[in-house]
């Protein structure tokens, strides 16, 4: 150990006035320590030590310098013995890094104990490395874990957990930073698409100076036909490449994707194309039902239609998502394509649309009770 934990063990004496707080040197060891990184925000750290126990009642001091610990996060559990050793209450001296266990024992022995507490400047990172095909049907994924001690501790044969899938066991010390391969799959499908969005991109491009780009994305299920789906997959930079062909790889893009639960799909955002365009106008827009109230409307309903051109310039087919928005209480009269309802306000369409070719699609809706 560095400067870290002083666990040690003082008794008790039956009677006689109070006493000050007992230094002692001996300290025991730790047995084993496991460091859990299942909430990004803290890291808790579990260690396991043993206990020399006096009969009757004992002192447990546990201090802390060069590190910084949340007092109120510290526990202490009885591991082997709860039905001989009980603790009795916990004290914590003015001024110091430190507090006492007052722990009482039926007998002289030696217990297990574990201690957990929150640990500040460690903390882990999670990467994603994909390499596509370069037909772009395939992709291999690796994942790493990056560890960051930066808490003024070593850690020796630690049991490292996630929260998610096996534990990894190594030391870990003071300011180094060490990078783990925990996740390879190879061959798991992938879909690219487009994603045109009407309330961020330009309805009608041709009337810009400049050309606009439309945001291109893999998508990776987490599922078992992905060779994943065991356990949730963790938020990260992802980075992507593409095989060339030529026995090498061309870099696509990066993103930063959040946490992925088992049987949702991550998407992962690789640059922007001008390979496709969307041109899309509003037909129709028209007040109906309309509820006056003294001489004036307050209340109606109107009368929508939209028509959407997709032109594909690429010589392979595209699959493009138009995320078109109705604001309010709206009724859908007629739509040329299936959509799907991502919630009360937005709808998606997937459109699929050949090498060279074009896609039109129209929908007619109306919105309900609209204030004037």
């Amino acid at each position: 150990m560095r400067r870290f934990i002083i666990v040690a063990v003082a008794l008790v004496l039956s009677a006689g006035p109070a006493h000050a707080r007992t230094k002692l040197v001996a300290l025991p060891e730790r047995e084993a320590v496991n460091i859990r990184f299942d909430n990004p925000a803290a890291t808790l750290v579990e260690e396991e030590r043993v206990l020399t126990l006096q009969e009757g009642e004992n002192l447990v001091d546990f201090s802390w310098k060069g590190v910084q610990i949340d007092p109120d996060s510290i526990r202490l559990a009885i591991l082997t013995q709860p039905d001989k050793v009980h603790l009795l209450s916990v004290s914590y001296p003015p001024g110091e890094a430190a507090l006492v266990w007052r722990i009482y024992s039926g007998e002289p022995l030696e217990e297990k104990v574990r201690i957990s507490y929150l640990l500040s400047y460690i903390d882990r990172l999670v990467s994603y490395k994909g390499v596509a095909t370069k037909d772009e049907k395939t992709l291999d994924l690796e994942a790493f874990l990056i560890l960051r001690n930066f808490s003024g501790e070593d850690f020796e044969n630690a049991d490292v957990t996630l929260g998610q899938g096996d534990p990894f066991t190594g030391d870990i010390s003071h300011e180094e930073t060490k990078q783990l391969h925990f996740l390879s799959v190879d061959g798991m499908p992938v879909k690219k698409t487009f994603t045109w969005d009407a309330s961020k991109l330009p309805w009608e491009p041709e009337r810009l100076e400049q050309s606009v780009g439309i945001p291109v994305h893999y998508i990776i299920a987490n599922d078992s036909e992905s060779g994943l789906g065991k356990t949730l997959m963790w938020g990260g930079k992802v980075r992507v490449f593409q095989d060339d062909g030529h026995e090498s790889t061309i870099f696509l893009g990066e993103d930063r994707v959040g946490l992925t639960p088992v049987g949702e799909k991550m998407r992962i955002y690789i640059g922007d194309s001008r390979d496709v365009s969307v041109t899309q106008k509003k037909t129709m827009e028209k007040r109906i039902n309309l509820r006056p109230s003294k001489f004036k409307v307050v209340l109606f309903d109107t009368d929508e239609k939209i028509e959407t051109e997709v032109e594909n310039f690429k010589d392979q087919a595209v699959t493009i998502d138009l995320v078109q928005h109705i604001l309010g209480e709206w009724d859908m009269l007629n739509s040329s394509m299936k959509y799907e309802k991502k919630n009360s306000s937005t709808i998606i369409y997937s459109v699929d649309v050949p090498a060279k070719g074009k896609k039109k699609l129209s929908f007619h809706y109306q919105r309900r009770n609209i204030r004037n």
